[in-house]
């Protein structure tokens, strides 16, 4: 059975390298360098909830060229054996469908793999986009509370 670790610091500069060319290669629409990095298994699910298979994503980033830019957060990398899962603050600066431009914020869970050649390839995608909070912060919550992360 494996145990579930933080990220050692040179597994984690392995990883978030290979996080930095996927954030490039979706900005600069690289389908060579996103079919790299993408395993055949990929389920990516956009923030609305779209699932898109590594296929239809390749399709997605080509025919909308949506990605302007994108900023991540602190990052959690934990590992199990050679599967890497890493959470953390994502926001998109995206082209809209009428030639526009929007910011969409929130917290993404990506889960690699290390593959037979060794490469760590992205096989799931999901991204919760920033919402209204129900229910005040939990006691727990309030020390790390951001400026509305305290509010209900």
């Amino acid at each position: 059975m494996s145990v579930v670790l933080v990220a050692d610091d040179a597994t984690r500069a392995e990883i978030l390298a290979v996080e930095e060319r996927r954030r490039q290669a979706l900005i600069a629409g690289d389908l060579p360098a996103l079919d790299d990095l993408y395993d055949e298994s990929l389920v990516h699910i956009h923030a609305p909830g779209l699932v898109h298979t590594k296929a239809q994503l390749l399709e997605h980033v080509t025919t909308h060229q949506a990605y302007l830019d994108m900023t991540r957060g602190e990052l959690t990398i934990r590992l199990v054996g050679d599967v890497a899962v890493i959470t953390g603050r994502l926001v998109n600066r995206l082209r809209t469908h009428d030639g526009g431009e929007r910011v969409l914020g929130g917290v993404a869970t990506q889960v690699l793999r290390r593959c037979e050649d060794g490469a760590w390839r992205f096989i799931s995608f999901q991204m919760t986009p920033d919402g209204e909070r129900e229910w005040p912060a939990l006691p727990s919550e309030q020390d790390h509370a951001g400026p509305d992360e305290g509010e209900a």
